[in-house]
């Protein structure tokens, strides 16, 4: 049963997380973007608790964007607070730091290359591999093709990525014209 819920929970965390961020960023709604952040964070903290895979993935991505320093608004500071205060209620699990590292690495890249000029200017290649950031996907994959990770867990990050997407044009066709 609670298989069957990874793909929802991985879609609703990556739908809150770039809803949040968009209501932040375009609309400077802190208290919205802080609350949507509020359920971004408790379903990521939830993942988080219930499967080594997703711990990797969520602690990747979490300490990626920090050492980016990505986390720049306070809704990312709610979201990163809740998240914390549910994976380490509900537990986190034991993790190999290694393999940590070599995705937080890839959250890093990601990071760095999102929205760059610099790098986007090199080639259209690379504006497309950065702009929807296939380095922790490319990583994952590779991950779960050696063992390292479960392949589902990679289908799971591809719904998460999707919901993402699906957020950003939900925001782009509907709400930035909404007074939210």
């Amino acid at each position: 049963m609670e298989f069957l819920l990874y793909p929802i929970l991985y879609g609703l965390s990556g739908f809150f997380m770039k809803i949040s961020d968009d209501v932040y960023d375009e609309k400077h709604n802190k208290i919205l973007a802080s609350l949507i952040g509020i359920l971004c964070g408790v379903v990521s903290g939830i993942i988080t608790s219930s499967s080594v895979d997703g711990a990797y993935i969520f602690l990747g991505i979490l300490i990626g964007n920090f050492i980016a320093l990505k986390v720049d608004g306070i809704h990312h500071v709610v979201t990163l607070i809740v998240f914390l205060a549910v994976s380490l209620y509900l537990s986190i699990p034991t993790l190999n730091l290694l393999l940590l590292a070599v995705i937080i690495i890839s959250a890093l890249i990601d990071e760095i290359g999102n929205d760059n000029e610099k790098i986007y200017a090199k080639s259209k290649f690379l504006m497309y591999f950065f702009d929807y950031r296939f380095a922790m996907k490319v990583v994952i994959l590779i991950l779960a093709l050696f063992g390292y990770l479960n392949l589902w867990t990679f289908l799971f990050f591809l719904c998460f990525e999707i919901a993402y997407e699906i957020g950003r044009v939900l925001f782009e066709r509907y709400l930035i014209n909404w007074d939210l």
